[in-house]
């Protein structure tokens, strides 16, 4: 059996990610400048009964109204660098990985990287060029 891991690719896009990356990863996706996290309605809904906690407990705990949308509250950890509340800063990983919005599980393949492929190179470990 092969140990071997695939790089995922996406059409459009002339870099890969390869999975294994996160292990040698600080969680440098989930963690650097503010940001926007978006969560949508269903996706709010999702992590809800993933939490096991009601929509409004999650809306005022861990979400952020901005404009007419929500994202994901973040910690300050030091002057401008901060952690999505969901990242364990201990074990540098997502804890909430089977409910994490879309936003989250598409990374690295955003329409703003195609344009700014060095920005993501830099920042994570788990992109290959092609």
């Amino acid at each position: 059996m092969s140990t071997e891991t695939k790089i995922v690719t996406k059409e459009g896009f002339d870099f890969g990610f390869d999975p294994k990356g996160c292990d040698s990863c600080q969680g440098n996706c989930c963690i650097g400048e503010s940001g926007n996290i978006w969560i949508n309605n269903k996706e709010i809904e999702n992590l809800s009964k993933h939490l096991n906690i009601s929509l409004e407990e999650l809306r005022v705990g861990f979400l952020e109204k901005r404009g007419y949308k929500y994202s994901l509250k973040e910690i300050q950890l030091a002057k401008n660098n901060f952690a999505c509340i969901f990242f364990n800063l201990e074990k540098k990983q997502c804890s909430i990985y089977e409910a994490r919005p879309i936003q989250c599980r598409t990374f690295p393949f955003w329409e703003y990287f195609k344009k700014n492929k060095e920005e993501v190179i830099n920042e994570c470990p788990a992109i290959k060029e092609l």
